[in-house]
């Protein structure tokens, strides 16, 4: 009897150097015992904190890429999408996921960090991702994008609570699990997960070692992907996800390791069979 592995259509960009987006999800996702089959949103030498970069968008050739799985009726156990570079490929998702109405639906709405909104996004870009968290099983904002999905000011400050609220009124717009990832209290990172089903929320705590490296948010929202498609429990996930982001930062801090070249997680990548 053939084992069954899941499937995950990873919606991302694709960067020849830097551990982020499919470079990061691909491995990770895979060394899980799940099938990440990426479909690109662009191609990039290396990630954009990068002085120069090369950068190939590939709104046109997705739409071939994915008539190409229609033809072949490929069908997904989750969709998970991560950065998008324009309006046209929020619609382009949004049509994917009507398709594949049976598939777990995991939404990263990358649009900002450090309190900022990326320079690619526009307020109508903002608006139309919006539509597409509607549409998620799963959400994981960071701080900032939370702050922008919730319409609050970028500088509001954001408690344990405060969190906890935003979790409850972006959950109101459709998704059923959310997690609000880089919440700062202190010495201490958090990471706060909400349920609306239950309504019951958890936080995972960790020591901040004040260093922000590229591509984390990535690595945390494969991680996620991976475990709930193995059948773990959110809680399981976020602990696990967030235990493996602690000790992979601190091993690369203490290894002189570039902030650009984001995380060393390969000699851990064990840890998550």
């Amino acid at each position: 009897m053939v084992k069954e592995v899941k499937r995950v259509a990873a919606i991302h960009d694709m960067s020849g150097i830097g551990r982020c987006s499919l470079t990061a999800a691909i491995p990770i996702i895979s060394v899980m015992g799940v099938q990440c089959c990426p479909f690109p949103t662009a191609i990039l030498s290396c990630q954009t904190m990068y002085p120069e970069y090369s950068f190939f968008d590939f709104t046109d050739e997705m739409i071939k890429y994915e008539k190409v799985w229609q033809n072949l009726n490929a069908k997904f156990d989750c969709i998970y999408s991560g950065f998008l570079g324009s309006e046209k490929q929020i619609d382009i998702v949004l049509e994917f996921i009507d398709r594949h109405e049976e598939s777990f639906v995991m939404i990263d709405p990358v649009m900002g960090d450090n309190r900022a909104i990326y320079k690619t996004y526009t307020d109508e870009m903002c608006s139309k991702m919006k539509k597409l968290v509607q549409k998620a099983d799963l959400v994981t904002p960071n701080v900032t994008e939370a702050l922008i999905l919730t319409e609050k000011h970028l500088d509001h400050e954001v408690t344990i609570k405060e969190a906890e609220l935003m979790a409850r009124e972006i959950c109101e717009l459709g998704p059923k699990l959310i997690v609000i990832t880089g919440i700062e209290q202190g010495d201490q990172i958090c990471n706060l997960a909400y349920s609306k089903n239950s309504d019951q929320s958890f936080v995972i705590k960790k020591k901040y070692n004040k260093e922000s490296y590229s591509g984390t948010g990535d690595i945390f929202s494969s991680i996620l992907c991976g475990m709930l498609l193995n059948g773990h429990s959110l809680k399981e996930a976020v602990e696990r996800a967030s235990s493996f982001i602690y000790n992979v930062v601190n091993y690369t801090k203490s290894s002189g390791g570039n902030i650009k070249e984001g995380i060393m997680f390969e000699p851990f990548l064990k840890e998550l069979i």
